[in-house]
């Protein structure tokens, strides 16, 4: 499914801009209704996806050899309602997502660094690599959950 990395950073970029219709949608719910749990389990799959859009934004601007602005801009782009769809046009549009993922080796000095020895390592195992950032993102998450909602409980 997801042979290419632009066909990852747009699906991730298109959930995250629907994980924010959910929690715009909860918020309002909310208000009108009284009814806070919609919030909570809006705002938790939105912290998921959240989460799982910038750490697919890393592994992308990785393997594109983006500099730092185009990947501070994309993982930025996520805190931002509805700002991940542009930011995928544009990056498609400037080319940063064309290509394959980089399994092998090239001429290029950079291939030679231990991390992208290990990049290529994990992409020619794309489950394991999936199993590891899934790992990830849920550490976090829980990690973030325990800490407590942005704004505090309340």
């Amino acid at each position: 499914m997801f042979r290419t990395p632009q066909s990852l950073f747009r699906v991730l970029a298109i959930a995250e801009a629907i994980s924010w219709t959910l929690l715009i949608s909860a918020l309002i719910i909310r208000a009108v209704t009284d009814v806070a749990v919609v919030v909570s389990v809006a705002g938790g799959i939105h912290g998921f996806v959240f989460l799982s859009y910038g750490a697919t934004a890393i592994v992308v601007a990785k393997n594109q050899r983006w500099g730092a602005w185009p990947a501070v801009v994309a993982i930025g782009s996520a805190v931002i309602p509805y700002a991940t769809i542009p930011t995928e046009i544009w990056l498609h549009r400037t080319g940063r997502l064309r290509g394959q993922w980089r399994l092998e080796a090239t001429d290029d000095p950079r291939d030679a660094a231990w991390h992208d020895k290990v990049m290529r390592l994990l992409l020619n195992h794309p489950w394991v690599f999936a199993a590891i950032v899934l790992v990830a993102v849920i550490v976090l998450f829980v990690v973030l959950l325990i800490i407590g909602p942005p704004g505090g409980k309340g």
